[in-house]
């Protein structure tokens, strides 16, 4: 019994690292391609495509978030005599937390599933054995520019967030809470600096490059047949959502620990 169960476990250990080392390899190809000439007009649509197409959902996250978040939040300081510091609060765990990882979330879910759904079908299809035949790199063709695209598109996505989040707070601290508009914003003008804001933009970097590589890796291996497909849109926002919690903790540490 005990050999059967230290069988599963090493059986699985193994699988998850031949399938990290894979992501390794595919991710150094990727890099090596971007040696070449980029392809602007595939950058510019898929920019559009997952980055323009998940403004709506990222700002009714972050609208909600800020609203909450400044619920809870509001009437403890205000209760403690600490309501000057509620806009300052509230600009400084969106721009360093809330943001980029709501944000990264919310994109794994939909921009991630997006990219592994349409690279695992043109797999399916044979589409890439094609692009293959004709000498074309699918790392190249289909990777570098999903790539390029959120690592652009996620971080200006957090930035709108942050904004729209922080004017979230706001019409609950001055319409709810009794805050005057002049106490938040000074708050924030005290208490905020621009490294909250690029620290969550430097993160978002990351989180746009692990979901486009992860998206592709999982495409790319996705199993034969329609249930296949299924399959690999799962993997890629669980996998995304986990290795995206893990990159923000260590970010944090580098970012912040000053």
């Amino acid at each position: 019994m005990l050999t059967k169960f230290l069988e599963i476990i090493g059986g699985f250990m193994i699988r998850r690292f031949e399938e990290f080392g894979t992501i390794i390899l595919l991710y150094v190809d990727t890099m090596k391609q971007l040696t070449h000439k980029p392809r602007i007009r595939h950058i510019i649509a898929q920019m559009a495509h997952l980055g323009v197409d998940s403004l709506t959902i990222v700002s009714l996250t972050l609208l909600f978030t800020g609203v909450v978040f400044t619920l809870q939040t509001a009437h403890e300081f205000i209760r403690f005599g600490a309501q000057s510091t509620v806009g300052g609060i509230i600009a400084i765990a969106i721009g360093r937390e809330l943001g980029p990882v709501l944000v990264g979330v919310v994109c794994a879910g939909r921009v991630g599933a997006a990219i592994t759904a349409e690279i695992s079908t043109m797999k399916v299809t044979e589409q890439i054995d094609a692009l293959k035949v004709m000498s074309v790199s699918p790392v190249n063709y289909l990777i570098v520019p999903r790539m390029i695209a959120c690592m652009i598109a996620v971080p200006l996505l957090t930035v709108f967030g942050d904004i729209i989040g922080v004017v979230g707070g706001w019409v609950v601290a001055t319409q709810y809470s009794g805050i005057s508009s002049y106490v938040f914003v000074n708050s924030i003008q005290m208490f905020a600096t621009i490294h909250d804001l690029t620290g969550g933009m430097i993160k978002a970097i990351f989180f746009g490059n692990v979901i486009a590589v992860l998206g592709c890796y999982y495409g790319l291996n996705c199993p034969d047949g329609a249930e296949g497909v299924g399959i690999a849109t799962t993997r890629t926002v669980v996998t995304s959502i986990i290795v995206i919690f893990i990159l923000n903790a260590l970010l944090t540490f580098v970012i912040y620990s000053g």
